[in-house]
């Protein structure tokens, strides 16, 4: 990548590192004299590619080389596809976080025990308040989301004004938090806006995208007709949801407990902040066992089958304190994330063997998104009548359909971007004039890794392949001391393919033994282990088609 700010420095442009090739992990960067922003910093959720990890992060390459020049991150609500990264990639930013006091609430509970918590420099900015950074002056716009407090950017400067949008829909009833106030995005259309950078989830979906009031009133319904015991799992995130759950339970008379260590988090920053102190105490998850089963809603993360939630950890039967049983209901108020469809199916399925009755959205209402649909996105068009439109926050398919839904309502400049994009923000001639590094580093248990790692490479192959690994022996004459012990896990059973193992373990000694005479005892380690691999790779091939990675160990005795 030949890129170099330099060239541009008095040009407006923006870059996405995240969330344009994607519904999730919200990377933003703005770039003017010299100078950067960055807008959110979020996760998403890993997929089959990365084995054994649940979720990724941006690379921050880029930035990270330029990061005396970024003057600030600033955040526009509390859901962990903008703000989940930060305790991973602290190191790549080190620069002062801008957000409102309930996703600063949260954002300290998260990364209060990583070391670094005391040198994040989180300011506290009110909804509707401006703020200056170098070049860039900032306005908080309020607009309605499922989290409160979600907060558009009108940032203005010399070279023209963009608002960024962020998560966002026109909610005329959203529980939590205001509505969205038409009246202050006329004034910012009527300011004029040079871009527009918006949300593009729910371009294919036609009308709006409903009320999280109406789906309250359902859920107040659905599981007041439940017979027994009752768990929701929903994003712990979605404070608007927390919120009508809980009220839900209450007006069936039960008692509630949460599962699941974000959504304490999130209920204890929620409280912090001046929401939900309406609500009735909430029973400790080590006490369910002490109420009868029809007294009792369980909210729950893992939503999205994640396998160390509270949701994966009851359908496989080793959660500490909820135990399902027959006539019991699980609901699924949420929508299912693209790519996470067969862990969430595999749950559906055990969840009915177990005799459990599972709702979602399918097939009743307990869930909208908070998100634009069709007709809310020709409203924001109508109101902020922006120059260039830059739709965001989506796969390439979604932001290519709001590219033509854009032109369709007589935004005559767009710019499609992927990550990495640069795009200068030019009234006459926008367009990408280059791009930047970028791509998706993995969590993986403590450790930040490409997601080309080849370890992701070697792990796929023994998922789909097997291993084999083959332990050696050998003297200084290169002559075998033992037979080899040779292991298949995922590969071959240890009793039912003993027959079989005793074979290649016999082959792999006798080839040993051919090679070692016409090498007449002269036999390098390396030389071992290639004729070892090379005889199991071989006989495996023939019997059973598999070509698994083989591991050959070697060790020398006198």
């Amino acid at each position: 990548m030949s890129f170099n700010p330099k060239t541009y420095k008095d040009k407006l442009l923006f870059v996405p590192l995240g969330g344009a090739n994607e519904i999730g992990i919200n990377v933003n960067l703005y770039h003017f004299q010299g100078k950067w922003i960055m807008v959110d910093c979020g996760s998403g959720f890993a997929d089959e590619y990365l084995p054994g990890v649940d979720m990724v992060v941006a690379d921050l390459k880029f930035i990270e080389k330029h990061k005396k020049d970024l003057l600030g991150l600033v955040l526009t609500h509390a859901h962990e596809d903008h703000l989940g990264a930060i305790q991973y990639l602290w190191n790549s930013l080190e620069c002062p976080i801008y957000t409102t006091k309930f996703t600063k609430n949260f954002l300290k509970t998260k990364i209060s025990e990583y070391a670094f918590a005391n040198d994040v420099k989180i300011n506290e900015v009110k909804a509707g308040d401006k703020f200056d950074l170098g070049p860039f002056s900032v306005e908080m716009v309020p607009l309605t989301h499922s989290a409160p407090e979600m907060q558009a950017l009108m940032i203005r400067t010399a070279a023209g004004n963009i608002m960024h949008t962020g998560d966002w829909k026109f909610d005329p009833d959203p529980v939590v938090g205001k509505l969205s106030d038409f009246d202050i995005l006329k004034k910012c259309g009527d300011e004029g806006v040079l871009a527009l950078v918006c949300d593009s989830t729910n371009v294919f979906n036609a009308g709006i995208s409903g009320s999280e009031g109406d789906v309250r009133k359902s859920l107040i319904d659905i599981i007041a007709g439940c017979p027994k015991m009752v768990v929701v799992t929903t994003f712990a995130s979605n404070l608007a949801r927390l919120d009508t759950l809980i009220h839900a339970g209450q007006k069936a008379g039960r008692k509630i407990a949460l599962t699941g260590r974000s959504l304490h988090r999130m209920l204890a920053a929620a409280q912090e902040s001046g929401y939900l102190n309406d609500i009735a105490p909430l029973i400790d998850e080590r006490s369910i066992g002490n109420y009868k089963r029809e007294e009792l809603l369980i909210i729950a993360t893992g939503c999205q089958g994640e396998p160390m939630a509270a949701t994966a950890k009851m359908a496989n039967r080793v959660h500490p304190s909820v135990k399902l049983a027959p006539k019991d209901t699980v609901i699924f108020s949420s929508k299912i994330i693209p790519g996470n469809d067969k862990k969430i199916f595999r749950m559906f399925n055990t969840f009915v063997r177990m005799g459990v009755e599972v709702i979602t959205e399918r097939d009743h209402f307990v869930h909208v998104s908070g998100h634009p649909a069709i007709e809310e996105l020709k409203k924001m068009y109508e109101l902020i009548r922006p120059k260039i439109c830059i739709p965001v926050h989506g796969e390439p398919v979604h932001i290519h359909e709001h590219v033509k839904l854009a032109k369709a309502s007589g935004i005559k400049k767009t710019v499609e971007v992927e990550n990495g994009s640069v795009v200068l923000l030019d009234e006459k001639d926008p367009k990408i004039i280059d791009t930047v590094e970028n791509g998706y580093l993995a969590v993986d248990g403590d450790y930040l890794l490409p997601d080309s790692s080849p370890i992701f490479k070697m792990r796929r192959r023994i998922r789909d392949s097997g291993i084999v690994v083959a332990s050696i022996i050998v003297n200084g004459k290169a002559e075998l001391v033992t037979k080899p012990l040779i292991v298949m896990p995922g590969l071959l059973d240890p009793k039912e393919d003993e027959d079989f193992l005793n074979s290649i373990t016999r082959e792999v000694a006798e080839t040993l033994h051919k090679q070692r005479k016409q090498s007449k005892g002269r036999l390098l380690i390396d030389e071992i282990q290639e004729c070892a691999k090379s005889a199991i790779r071989r006989i495996l091939k023939h019997e059973i088609n598999k070509s698994p990675i083989i591991i050959v160990n070697i060790g020398e005795i006198d």
